[in-house]
């Protein structure tokens, strides 16, 4: 018994002494482990696989064997019959195992938004949305080729069509807000149709596609109206896939007395145009004109884009299809809002802030009221213009940091009760109203500005992007009364209405306008600038004398020059209108004397 006890004492040092790293992995165990690392008392078995069992079966000499030896003797004995010891247990291996393979599993799982934003499985696709699809890529690839133009607005409807198809398949009904969306983004595409100029013609663009995502998706929430655009990305990639699928549903059933009649009957019809309508050419020189200009011209040479233009309009159609059938659910996403502070730390830096624009506000007053002499003489600057050059930049971009600031302060704004909304709806709304009074000032100046120097495409861009940033701040007062649940849309709905009147108003034809009135007043007038100006400005650069209109429009001469026949698909009406006017009054001043009056020249705007 004594030899027995002293290998006990043995084992308990030996396991002891393994070091940290096998003591915290037998930590990990069950309880019976931690038991079998106790010493057995007198009179009792000795546990299996402990070290007084080795010493035992070594012949007694316990007393005798090393921490080491008996702790080695020991694991070697669990292993050999899957009991626990003190430097290695399997249960515990293979829980911590399985606890790795958790986490892997948990780092690998996709987060909890974007869970909760996945959409519905989308129902079988429909042949006629395949129909839409197909002709969609048709479409562009026949009318994009040559340029954006009227064709672009008649390649878009077989997409709306397959759209449309997949919302009756899915059950979904148009809302108010719905068709809203949809008549912008309609009305949007009509602005690439009506002007030559590619920057309007590019926001009106990415603006109904913006809209297009909104009624597609249905969102009316912030990170809804924010994100919606991005959920093409996954429905043009899920939408290849699900068309797919339904031609291979389809392929099986569709034997060859079913589409075999077809094919002979589009091969006989295409048969009958091509005949027929070379005749109809050859006969007569008017109608071989009118069919020109109806058919699109295709050659080997532009083979590549013309495929390429199909694949794009065909995937970008069962793209709008598939987020109609099973659109992400942007509106699932929460935004946690912060932490909600007292008065006094919340409203103290809005209070000085709206004592800052009060006085800056009151000095502008003063200035609009008669005191330009004082202000000139002393910031030093010969003109107003100058003065309100000077400032313009830095107002827009308080404009823009004051909604910054009316975000932020929404976040942590205190929410005891209706007292406290009382407060922040009188704190912020004593903001927004003090800004509007900054964006009248900077529109002032803007235009003190132009009056001196000019309008440009910068200028009109600019004072445009103000006004809206106005509109935004008097809808969030109006939130501030009414309940903000409409805000997002509206917000939304102001900047595509925005587009849509800077698009039909025609910056190009504004800035020659504004221009060729202010020579007529002052004969001062910049020939160079207006080279860089499109079809859109021909009207009123049509206006000027001899030999000023004709320099003013070699710039767009020489591009429709450059680009030849265009088709009626691929011309906007503002191209249309410079080419009427070029060919009917051609132009007359030679290339010296509009050197001399500096039409060539370089320019740097003041």
């Amino acid at each position: 018994m004594a030899g027995g006890g002293a290998v006990q004492g043995s084992a308990a040092r030996g396991a002891g002494a393994q070091g940290p790293a096998a003591q915290g992995f037998a930590a990990q165990g069950s309880g019976a482990q931690g038991a079998a690392a106790e010493p057995a008392k007198p009179g009792s078995a000795a546990p299996a696989g402990s070290g007084a069992g080795v010493a035992a079966a070594a012949g007694g000499g316990g007393a005798t064997a090393t921490p080491v030896t008996a702790a080695a003797a020991g694991g070697a004995h669990a292993g050999a019959g899957g009991g626990p010891a003190g430097g290695f247990d399997a249960s515990a291996w293979q829980a911590r195992q399985a606890l790795i393979q958790q986490q892997r599993a948990r780092a690998a799982a996709p987060a909890a938004w974007a869970v909760r934003i996945r959409p519905v499985e989308a129902a079988p696709i429909r042949t006629a949305t395949l129909i839409a699809a197909l002709v969609a890529g048709l479409a562009a690839a026949l009318l994009l080729g040559d340029g954006m133009g009227p064709g672009l607005l008649v390649a878009v409807l077989p997409a709306i069509a397959a759209a449309y198809f997949a919302a009756r398949a899915a059950g979904r009904k148009a809302r108010p807000w719905t068709v809203v969306w949809a008549v912008g983004c309609v009305a949007l595409l009509v602005v690439p149709a009506l002007r030559d100029s590619a920057w309007p013609a590019t926001l009106a663009i990415l603006s109904a596609v913006s809209l297009a995502s909104l009624a597609l998706h249905g969102v009316r929430t912030w990170p809804g109206v924010l994100f919606s655009p991005f959920g093409f990305v996954d429905s043009a990639v899920n939408g290849v896939g699900w068309a797919w699928t339904g031609l291979r549903s389809r392929s099986g059933g569709l034997g060859r007395d079913r589409w075999l009649p077809v094919a002979k009957a589009a091969a006989v019809a295409l048969g009958l145009l091509v005949v027929f309508g070379t005749l109809f050419a050859s006969a007569d020189a008017a109608f071989a004109d009118l069919l020109g200009d109806l058919t699109p011209e295709v050659s080997v040479g532009d083979g590549p884009v013309r495929i390429l233009l199909f694949v794009l309009g065909a995937v970008l159609a069962l793209a709008a299809a598939r987020t109609t059938a099973a659109p992400l659910r942007w509106d699932r996403i929460r935004i946690a809002p912060g932490r909600a502070r007292s008065r006094l730390e919340w409203a103290l830096p809005l209070v000085v802030l709206n004592l800052l624009f009060a006085g800056f506000n009151a000095v502008q007053l003063a200035v609009l009221f008669g005191g330009y002499d004082k202000v000139l003489k002393s910031t030093g600057h010969r003109s107003y213009a100058e003065y309100a050059q000077q400032g313009f930049w830095q107002l827009l971009w308080a404009t823009l940091l004051t909604l910054v600031v009316i975000a932020l302060a929404l976040r942590w704004a205190p929410r005891g009760g209706a007292g406290d909304r009382r407060f922040v709806r009188a704190v912020l709304g004593t903001l927004c109203a003090l800004t509007l009074v900054v964006v009248a000032s900077a529109l002032r100046r803007m235009d003190f500005y132009v009056d001196a120097y000019g309008l440009t495409r910068l200028r009109v861009s600019v004072a445009a992007m103000e006004l809206w940033l106005g509109l935004v701040l008097v809808l969030i007062m109006a939130a501030g009364v009414f309940g903000a649940r409409w805000l997002p849309r509206a917000v939304a709905g102001s900047a595509a209405a925005a587009v849509l009147a800077f698009g039909l108003l025609s910056p190009d034809g504004m800035v020659a306008e504004r221009n060729v009135t202010r020579f007529q007043q002052d004969a001062k007038i910049d020939l160079a600038y207006f080279q860089s100006l499109s079809a859109d400005a021909a009207p009123a650069l049509d206006r000027l004398p001899e030999p000023q209109r004709s320099c003013a429009l070699r710039g767009i001469n020489d591009e429709l020059a450059e680009a030849g026949d265009v088709p009626w698909y691929a011309m906007s009406l503002g191209e249309y209108r410079a080419r009427k006017i070029l060919r009917e009054r051609p132009l007359k001043a030679s290339y010296e004397d509009c050197s001399r009056l500096g039409t060539f020249g370089s320019r740097v705007e003041p």
